[in-house]
This record gives C-alpha cells, structure tokens and sequence, in this order.
C-alpha cells in the first residue's frame, strides 16, 4: 500500500457519525486494509479483514507493539500521541519487558474476588440510580455508566477520590484527542501520586498487588502500568456499558429482555462486542520493516491500527447471529489480548441488570437517529444517552 494513497479521516465528526459505512466503503475500494488518517497528518494503515487482523495479531515478530522510531517523527503537539506514544508498560512493548510487565498486571488482576467485585458494582449501581430514580429522567452517560466505572476501577485500584478525579480528567482529553498533551501530564501526575501513596499504604487492591510483584517495578514503571488499567477501565468499560443500553433500548429481541425476552444481557453484550465494541479501532503495531500482506506492502514504522469493528463485520465470517459467540476481536487477541476481559464482562452486566430491574420501563426520550457520537480514532462512544421512565422511589441501599 503506498503512502501516497491519500488516507481516509477516522477523526470526523461525519466518520462517528456514520463508521460502519465508512468501513464498508473501505473494504469495497481497498479490500482487507486500508489507508486513513488518525489525525490530520498522520498515516496509518486499518485492518478491515478479520483473518488478517488475526494472522497480524499473533506475530509480534513481525508487528511489534513499540512505537519509538514512529513517535521520533511525530510531533510532540499530535492529538493521538498520548493515545500511541511508548510507554513501559505492557501495551506499548515487546519481548522480555512485555512479559514482565504483563506478569505484574495479571498477578494484580487476579487477586480480584470476582464475588466481591459484583456485590461491589451493585452498591454503586443502586446508589446512582437512587440519585435520578424520582426524576423520571436521566443521562445514562453522565449519571450513570461513566460514575459507575470511575467509581468501580478507584475501588479495584485502591486510588482516592481526589487523585482518581485527576486521572479521569486526563484520560477523558487523551481519548478524544482535544487538549491531549495537557492531559497525559494530568494523567502522569495522578498515577505518580498514586504510586507513591499504595507504597506508604498499601492495601488489598490492585495497585498494591502489582506494587508488591516479584518483578520490582520502578515508580515509573507503575504509573505507566496504572496508566493502561485506567485506559481500559473507564473509558471503555463506560462505552461497553452504554453501547449495550442503546441496544436493549431500540431492538425489540433484547428490548424485552428485562420483562421476560428471549435474549440475555449477556447476549446483547455479546453484540455489542461484534457490532459496535468500545475500542473499535485499536492494538496498534509498528512493522520495524516492509511488510507485505495480502498483496499490500506495509511501510515500516507506520501504525497497522485493526479495527476490532470491521474486522467482527468482515462479511468473510459474518454468519448470522452470535448469542453465546465470543469469537470477536474486541478484546484482542495473541500476546496484547486484554487479561481483564472476564471483569469488564461481569462489571457491565451488573450495572445493565441493576438498572433494567430498577426501570423496566425506560425508554430513549429521543429517536435514535438523533444520538451524537464523540469523534475520534479509536472509541465508538455516545456523547450521551438521554432516557425517560416512571419515577420510582429509591432502592434500598445495602
């Protein structure tokens, strides 16, 4: 593929607005993958193809995920740097150092009580909707799934409110690409703070677990580690939680789920998973050479970007419905593939089951075709998702 072709803007309010076509207008002109924009000015190739994005993500030989020689040319100001940039952390590394740092995350991770955890989501879960049961109305962006998961991942990683607040804010500009590099310093600041209060008092959380690993992370090291559990914590567990919403709001398979259909919250999170999944374009690479694929020849060092959407919709393996199928790309696969999929999975159905028993009759208080999308590059996230029901009185809280 030359790096003349000019590349399609994945940045656009018109591309948030309407993805899917723009995926299928490439996959028509292009094939398996094609050139587009993450920023103005900056190339990548996106993998349209599910099996090629599958053969790409199990050789890190020749797709490595360390950035460094493409972030030598970029500009320090680029909107998707903060989002690529290398880091020492499991994400943006190779090798040796990839290994040990993803050890210590999922010896963090695992020391989580699942149990623990869902009894946890559903206090939150109550407590926020106690906050707008008798309002009769509600975002459930703002009000709900975004307080749900800040308030659930702080709890996971041990992090006071204040320092989780910071860290929100930096990660919410990182996303979006709008005031990027004042908010990685945001972020950076937070999770050095952090840091430095789990290793004074460590506790049973996350944090500290990764904290205490054989592996002896630097203070550094940590905070880029935390800076990939919050990436994938809040951002990303909200859009999981509010994509499944709008599902279950406008498809009539699912919309009676909680009055007794015939599709489970499990299944409409599975669809989501396929057809419109929070990362929707992600698991980055960086070819340290030409690599041709398919026919295409891949310039070194220029982010191979997959994009988990197309991919799941690639009509090579579309085949009709996907209750119980979990053969999506969502949460990656091979070397980088998310090690806290089984916990995004039970967050979100907690927090989807909590409010449909407490509202059964909550309806979009808009059409849907008036929703706006956020733009940018990798998410698919609504900007908010305005509803109405009956008021209710408050749920007892335990």
């Amino acid at each position: 593929m030359s790096e003349s072709v000019p590349g399609v803007p994945l940045y656009t309010p018109a591309f948030a607005a309407d993805p899917h076509r723009a995926y299928r207008e490439m996959r028509e002109q292009y094939g398996a993958m094609a050139p587009v924009e993450l920023a103005p000015g900056v190339p990548a190739t996106l993998v349209l193809g599910y099996r090629t994005a599958v053969r790409i993500l199990n050789d890190p030989e020749h797709f490595p995920a360390d950035p460094r020689r493409w972030q030598a040319v970029v500009p320090t100001d680029c909107p998707v740097l903060p989002m690529m940039q290398w880091r020492p952390n499991a994400l943006r590394s190779a090798g040796i150092e990839h290994a040990r740092y993803r050890r210590a995350n999922t010896a963090g991770l695992a020391g989580i009580d699942q149990y623990a955890l869902q009894r946890a989501v559903g206090r939150v879960a109550v407590a926020l909707i106690n906050s707008f049961c008798a309002d009769g109305s509600a975002d459930l962006v703002s009000d709900f799934a975004f307080p749900l998961a800040f308030q659930v991942l702080n709890q996971m990683l041990g992090c006071p409110v204040d320092i989780a607040g910071q860290a929100a804010e930096g990660f919410r500009a990182i996303f979006e690409g709008v005031g990027a590099e004042q908010g990685n310093k945001l972020l950076a600041d937070a999770l050095h703070r952090l840091t430095l209060h789990k290793r004074v008092q460590p506790g049973d959380d996350v944090t500290s677990r990764m904290l205490g690993h054989q592996s002896g992370l630097s203070d550094t090291e940590m905070v880029h580690q935390l800076a990939t559990l919050y990436g994938a914590g809040i951002e990303p567990q909200q859009n999981l939680i509010v994509n499944t919403l709008l599902l279950l709001l406008v498809d009539d398979r699912f919309g009676g789920s909680a009055l007794g259909g015939s599709l489970s919250t499990r299944d409409a999170l599975d669809e989501v998973l396929f057809d419109d999944p929070p990362m929707a374009n992600f698991c980055i690479s960086f070819p340290p050479q030409p690599v041709l694929m398919d026919g295409y020849w891949l310039p070194a060092h220029q982010p191979v970007v997959i994009s988990m959407t197309a991919c799941n919709t690639d009509p090579a393996i579309r085949a009709g419905g996907f209750a119980g199928n979990r053969s999506h790309l969502a949460w990656g696969v091979g070397p980088h593939a998310c090690p806290a999929s089984p916990l995004a999975y039970l967050i979100a159905q907690e927090a989807v089951d909590q409010l449909l028993d407490a509202l059964p009759e909550i309806r979009l208080s808009v059409p849907a075709d008036q929703l706006s999308w956020r733009p940018g590059p990798f998410h698919r996230a609504l900007s908010a998702l305005p509803v109405i029901f009956t008021p209710a009185p408050p749920l007892p809280e335990a």
